[in-house]
């Protein structure tokens, strides 16, 4: 069986995961920093109160009867008395001097460490009964003799105080991972806001709203760039369903009319009996709009094969003015029948397709013919520049109005659409799509009275 594959996470849940983390482990560092300082203060805070018990009791042994003195003391500590301090003295001997009632029975003077300096001592931690005492062990000399003094500092409320304090930010701590969560997925979903508006205004678009654009008000900076990406695809697709639009129509006006024709003089020669030449001339009539429509369906197939080629073109070098020169002899009869004077000029080795090559400027050339009239010149032209060359194509024919200039290499477009005997309107957008093949471009240049100029570039390197 396939298993069902998983849904991936949506942007707010990837950001609640990766934020939620991250904020945990900075709690849990600022926290465990919190207790580390918080423990050494209390740690600290007691050796100093321990440090101030020694001096006292070194400043009560120092006394003329200092021993009696400390004796008397530790018999005052009432019964049941809680006791922070348990303090022992015994002599050079290890004979037991005084020491706090019942601290032999919880702690002995053999668990206390070795006697040290009063000047420098070191605590010992011992625990008993679930009880936590710091131990001491110094000497002093009094009267020249040298006495040991155990102290015990009972730590066991400071040790619940830890735990509990522990316990606090452990609390505290699980409540701001929740908290985290809770606060990324809102901020999450605050900031996603946008991309929400965004999917409402797509929603809308459709093909009778090209129009609408998402609006930039308000947008976050990050997601600006987004928003005009999607308006400047919707201007693009604007634009292209409104070619496509217009050349549906336009397809359908040059496939009707031959198509009118043929229709027109089949039953207007089936009104009545014709005559063998009659019928003879009416099929004539139909071939020749037939080859018409099927000069427009090989057009029109040429474009959308090339639009689907993506630069897959076979590119060869090969001389440029001899294949100029093979195309200006081709069209150098039509030329002197219409009283047209048909030039080359220029040099150069052209890297392209060489069929591909020769039938754009064999449309350049045929178009320039179908408009210059008698009397005007014809001037084809090769050019190499820096990474590329250049084919022009000049005339001194009729020139084209500027309004019309910016869709001459649109499908199926002529400037003047009375004149449909004249081409289809495929000529130039064949130029376009070949040196788009090549990752080229064409322009033209043209000037009511004077003349047209379409220029050809195709880059001059290796695949």
């Amino acid at each position: 069986m396939f298993s069902k594959p998983t849904e991936p996470r949506s942007i707010a849940s990837q950001l609640v995961l990766r934020f939620t983390p991250a904020a945990a482990f900075l709690l849990f560092c600022a926290l465990g920093v919190l207790y580390w300082i918080v423990v050494q203060h209390a740690f600290e805070e007691d050796n100093d109160v321990l440090a101030d018990k020694i001096v006292a009791l070194r400043a009560d042994m120092n006394k003329s009867d200092g021993p009696q003195i400390l004796d008397r003391e530790l018999k005052n500590v009432r019964a049941g008395e809680r006791i922070a301090y348990w303090v022992r003295m015994m002599d050079p001997g290890g004979r037991l001097l005084a020491e706090t009632p019942g601290m032999n029975d919880s702690l002995p003077p053999g668990i206390f460490p070795a006697a040290q300096s009063s000047s420098d001592w070191k605590s010992k931690d011992y625990r008993r009964d679930r009880q936590l005492y710091s131990l001491v062990a110094v000497t002093e000399e009094v009267g020249g003799q040298p006495y040991t003094l155990q102290v015990a500092q009972d730590r066991s409320s400071d040790e619940r105080f830890m735990k509990e304090f522990g316990t606090l930010l452990v609390v505290v701590l699980a409540f701001s991972i929740v908290a985290s969560a809770v606060i990324a997925r809102r901020v999450a979903k605050d900031g996603l806001q946008p991309l929400a508006a965004m999917t409402q205004s797509l929603k809308r678009i459709g093909p009778q709203r090209l129009h609408e654009r998402i609006p930039l008000d308000g947008w976050p900076r990050e997601l600006q760039p987004l928003a005009v990406a999607f308006d400047d695809m919707l201007d693009r697709l604007e634009d292209s369903f409104t070619r496509l639009s217009q050349f549906s129509a336009d397809l359908a006006h040059e496939l009707r009319t031959p198509i009118a024709n043929i229709r027109g003089e089949a039953e207007v020669t089936l009104t009545r009996p014709r005559s063998p030449d009659e019928y003879r001339e009416v099929i004539e009539s139909t071939v020749a709009e037939c080859e018409r429509l099927s000069g427009i369906v090989d057009n029109l197939l040429f474009l959308a094969r090339a639009e689907a080629a993506e630069g897959n073109v076979q590119r060869t070098s090969f001389d440029g003015r001899a294949a100029l020169e093979k195309i200006t002899a081709f069209y150098e009869a039509i030329a002197e029948e219409q009283d047209v004077t048909l030039t080359c000029a220029g040099e150069g080795e052209v890297r392209a397709d060489p069929m591909l090559f020769g039938r754009a400027v064999s449309n350049l050339v045929e178009n320039a013919l179908r408009f210059t009239p008698a009397g005007g010149t014809i001037l084809v032209s090769i050019a190499l520049r820096a990474a590329h060359f250049e084919i022009a194509v000049k005339d001194t024919g009729c020139g084209i109005a500027a309004e019309h200039l910016p869709r001459v290499f649109d499908r199926l477009y002529r400037a003047d659409s009375s004149r449909s005997s004249q081409g289809a309107g495929l000529g130039l957008a064949l130029v376009k799509s070949i040196t788009h093949l090549h990752g080229g471009s064409a322009k033209i240049e043209s000037e009511v009275g004077r003349g047209t100029t379409v220029t050809l570039t195709f880059p001059d390197g290796v695949d």
